[in-house]
């Protein structure tokens, strides 16, 4: 066998990776395109059917009734909920990687179950637990139903950035006389940030996603993944296509944004150490 058989094996496979990627990542982005495609047709009824192009789904987005009030509910509960569980679990995960105390590996264990549980199971019990007490389902019991499952990412995010800080820097802010509260404001805090923030969108989004546990704990609340799922028995309103588009290019200008942000912070502290 000569030396350039290995190398056009190589190239081969080298080939057959790049199509099998490009062939993925088409398939992944087809219902992207529709969804955005379909936001500037000219539908009635429903929007299956290509009727022609139009920007009147566009400037006319709460057309749809209740379409937006369902979106509002959505961003409101997500808000309210990534707050919660974002200063709850980043308060959890530095107690449980910098203190010892009774049943920490246990309340680390019981932080993982909303995690493995299926969400059928967490919102079922959780609607029963409102039922038992007389709790009445609205916007609170979507909150709380949100809070305990978001927690649980919230937690793991930041242990992991928790587990990455070099105590060394804290340990200089109090060799400089630093108060507890200043060391943590200055220099913790700041270094934890980009974890929050991680687990902070993270929280978000899958509140903002979510639809079975809400469904089990919305009572007459309903949010904008329920909407689409009562709507798609009679055919989803392009408004709602035009929505999730907008929610689309905004995430992926919050990308581009925070890469091209750490991108020039990189270029400035290289420019700096030199």
């Amino acid at each position: 066998m000569t030396t350039t058989e290995p190398r056009a094996r190589f190239r081969f496979r080298g080939l057959g990776l790049g199509v099998y990627a490009f062939l993925a990542l088409a398939f992944l982005l087809i219902p992207i395109v529709y969804t955005f495609a379909f936001s500037f047709n000219d539908a009635i009824k429903n929007n299956i059917a290509w009727r022609g192009f139009t920007l009147r789904n566009w400037t006319n987005v709460c057309d749809a009734a209740g379409i937006c009030d369902a979106f509002t509910a959505s961003i409101i509960i997500g808000i309210v909920s990534t707050v919660i569980a974002t200063v709850l679990g980043t308060m959890i995960a530095i107690a449980l990687m910098r203190y010892r105390f009774r049943f920490r590996s246990q309340t680390s264990l019981l932080l993982f179950l909303p995690m493995a549980s299926p969400e059928v199971v967490l919102g079922a019990g959780l609607a029963a637990q409102f039922l038992s007490l007389g709790v009445n389902k609205g916007f609170g019991t979507i909150i709380i139903a949100h809070v305990m499952f978001c927690i649980s990412f919230v937690v793991v995010t930041v242990k992991a950035r928790v587990a990455s800080l070099d105590p060394a820097l804290e340990e200089a802010g109090r060799d400089l006389y630093g108060s507890p509260n200043a060391v943590f404001w200055r220099i913790t805090f700041p270094l934890l940030l980009p974890g929050i923030l991680s687990a902070a969108l993270l929280s978000f989004s899958l509140s903002f996603d979510d639809f079975i546990i809400t469904n089990f704990n919305a009572g007459a609340v309903t949010t904008f993944p329920m909407y689409i799922y009562i709507a798609a028995s009679r055919g989803i309103p392009a408004q709602a296509n035009v929505i999730a588009s907008a929610v689309f290019i905004l995430t992926i200008l919050v990308v581009l944004i925070t890469q091209l942000t750490a991108a020039a912070r990189a270029r400035r502290l290289a420019r700096a150490t030199q």
